[in-house]
Order: C-alpha cells, then sequence, then structure tokens
C-alpha cells in the first residue's frame, strides 16, 4: 500500500468524513461518489470510474448504504470484482448483510482478493474526529495488517473473527440503538405531558436501571432544542433495523421487539421525518401524541 492512493467509493455524510480524515493524515485518496461534487470537497482525487479505482489501488474502502449498493460497485464488467487483483484488499464499512458479506468474501477470495467487512458505530460526530470504533470481520490479523489507515477514522478497532461477523455485530449493535432511542423518545414525550421537568427527569434515568446510550447522550441536547443534525437519518434506521430482522430470520432467532422501533421510525417517515436526523423520532411520537414537543 505504501505510495498508492487509498481507493474510497461513497462519500457520503459518513465516508466524506473518513475521507477528510485520511487525507489530513497526509495518506493520498482516489474518491469515487455519484455526487461527483462531494469527491474534490473531502480532499480526495476524483477517479474516473470503479474500474480505474480496482486497478489503482491495492486498498480499496466502501462506505455505502446497505448491501444491494455494495454488490451494485462489485458486480458487473466494470465493477470492482472483475477488477480484482491479488493482493489487493477491500474494506467494506457499509452497515450490510452478513449473508451478502459472505458471498462477496469468497467470490473476491477466488480471485486472490480479502474483501473484509467494518462495521462502524460513533456517527457523524465520531468520523468527523477520527474515534469510531470498527467491528471487523475477516481473516485473523487483517486488524493489524489494517491499521496503519485505520488508525486515523478509528479509536477503537475490535476484530470479531470470520468474514460476516463484523457486519453481524454492527447489525447487533445498531438494533439497540434503534430500540433504545425509540424507547427514549415515547418517555420524553411521556414526562412532557405528565408535567415532569424533564431535566430533572434525564437525571433520575441516568442514575437508575433506564439509562441508556440516548438518555445519556442525546436527549440532554434535545431537550435543549439541539436534535445534533447530521447523523443517521430516520429511513437509514428503518433499514438497519429491516436487516437486522432479516439477520434474525435466517439465524431462526425470534425477533419480538422489533415492532416496536419499525414503528416509531415508520411514523416518523409517515409524518416527514424519514430524511431527517432519527432523533427526530420523538417529534413524531410527539405529533401522534397531540403535538407534545420535549424541547425547550
Amino acid at each position: 500500500m505504501a505510495g498508492q492512493p487509498i481507493g474510497f467509493v461513497g462519500l457520503g455524510n459518513m465516508g466524506g468524513r473518513m475521507t477528510r480524515r485520511l487525507v489530513a493524515a497526509g495518506l493520498p485518496v482516489l474518491g469515487l461518489d455519484k455526487r461527483s461534487e462531494v469527491v474534490a470537497g473531502c480532499g480526495a482525487v476524483p477517479a474516473g470510474s470503479l474500474a480505474e479505482i480496482a486497478s489503482t489501488c491495492d486498498l480499496v474502502l466502501l462506505s455505502l448504504p446497505d448491501s444491494h449498493a455494495v454488490e451494485a460497485v462489485v458486480d458487473g464488467e466494470t465493477g470492482l470484482l472483475a477488477n480484482a487483483r491479488g493482493g489487493q484488499t477491500i474494506v467494506d464499512l457499509s452497515t450490510a448483510a452478513p449473508s451478502s458479506t459472505r458471498r462477496l468474501a469468497a467470490r473476491f477470495a477466488d480471485k486472490g482478493a480479502t474483501f473484509v467487512d467494518a462495521g462502524i458505530s460513533g456517527g457523524a460526530a465520531a468520523a468527523e474526529k477520527g474515534t469510531l470504533t470498527l467491528m471487523i470481520g475477516g481473516p485473523a490479523g487483517i486488524d493489524q495488517q489494517l491499521d496503519p489507515v485505520l488508525r486515523h477514522i478509528a479509536a477503537k478497532v475490535v476484530h470479531m473473527g470470520a468474514s460476516g461477523n463484523g457486519h453481524a455485530t454492527k447489525l447487533l449493535n445498531n438494533f439497540l440503538n434503534a430500540v433504545t432511542l425509540a424507547a427514549t423518545a415515547e418517555v420524553m414525550v411521556a414526562g412532557r405531558k405528565a408535567g415532569l421537568d424533564l431535566q430533572q427527569l434525564l437525571d433520575v434515568i441516568n442514575s437508575s436501571s433506564g439509562v441508556n446510550f440516548a438518555s445519556l447522550n442525546r436527549f440532554p441536547h434535545i431537550i435543549r432544542g439541539n436534535y445534533l443534525e447530521g447523523g443517521l437519518t430516520g429511513k437509514l434506521m428503518t433499514k438497519d433495523i429491516v436487516l437486522y430482522t432479516e439477520m434474525a430470520s435466517e439465524l431462526g432467532i425470534a425477533s419480538l421487539n422489533s415492532a416496536g422501533p419499525l414503528a416509531s421510525f415508520g411514523l416518523g417517515t409517515a409524518l416527514g421525518y424519514g430524511d431527517q436526523i432519527s432523533n427526530r423520532v420523538v417529534d413524531a411520537i410527539g405529533d401522534a401524541s397531540g403535538g407534545v414537543r420535549v424541547s425547550e
């Protein structure tokens, strides 16, 4: 990888931030995004095609919405797989279905290339600061091999085992994220309608058994009118929940707790909040509860 640019496909909300971190660290990046204007804005050199990235870069990073988008850049005569080379490493930072990831890993292995899944957590704020958590699935030791690059975007990198395990871990984490965000939003709306001081309510929750990431890190800001814009949208949260339920079905797991967050974020999309940050689910629940707003 020394002296070669890093290929980066998908320079959106997360990929763009990660690209800027790599460029700031002095690493050359050859970037490609369907919105060509964002590539130079991230400091990357624009690539003309996927084939150019595949033929130029020994390391290629992907940051795409889901497995369908990943498969789209992999397949076809001009895709990454057709142009893959022995010794090449492709790291998928997307939120993707583990079953798809494992199939892609086997196909790249037939070309002598390594396809690594690297689920990410921490959101836009952590991507901006380079403090993401990465959950790696792939060959033993691949996390150490990738450390010279990943250290610039992540504060914690955990090798979770074989191919697909990184993406499986990401889906499990994101499902809990969805459950606690939706449930805490409902509690905040109920607290407002009950006439409680929401700061006091959060203080009690955060020193009691109901404490969770949303109550600690989101709602102290939301009740003051700061929705922490720029993170995962409501539609993308719904997509992640669906990916979790599909994985649960494949595993034969009874997914008894998925209906709540699916209904909550589905309501948000129906009421026009789907393209806004997922934290706006509290406004959707508030709308359905008589026009309640928890922000002061």
